[in-house]
């Protein structure tokens, strides 16, 4: 039997968290993932700017991009190969 991912919330807190996002109407939910969708993005470029701290701000949106393109398309579009220069 397969237990799942670990859960370190408390099952209280979880299933307030359940009812809460039940509630929510279905912009609240787009929005909900939209903010997490770009606090991911900020978090990416911020790894980035750690990484390669004299990138042009050219630079540091390939390699954020590249990290949600594949490869190949990186490649096709804007001429970038991690395998090449990295994330």
């Amino acid at each position: 039997m397969n237990p799942g991912p670990p859960n370190d919330t408390h099952p209280k807190i979880e299933a307030m968290l359940i009812e809460g996002y039940r509630k929510m109407s279905p912009a609240q939910k787009l929005e909900r993932v939209r903010a997490l969708t770009r606090a991911v993005q900020e978090l990416a470029l911020l790894d980035v700017r750690r990484r390669h701290p004299g990138a042009s701000a050219h630079e540091q949106a390939l390699r954020v991009a590249s990290r949600w393109i594949e490869r190949e398309l990186m490649v096709c579009a804007f001429g970038w190969d991690v395998r090449r220069v990295g994330y």
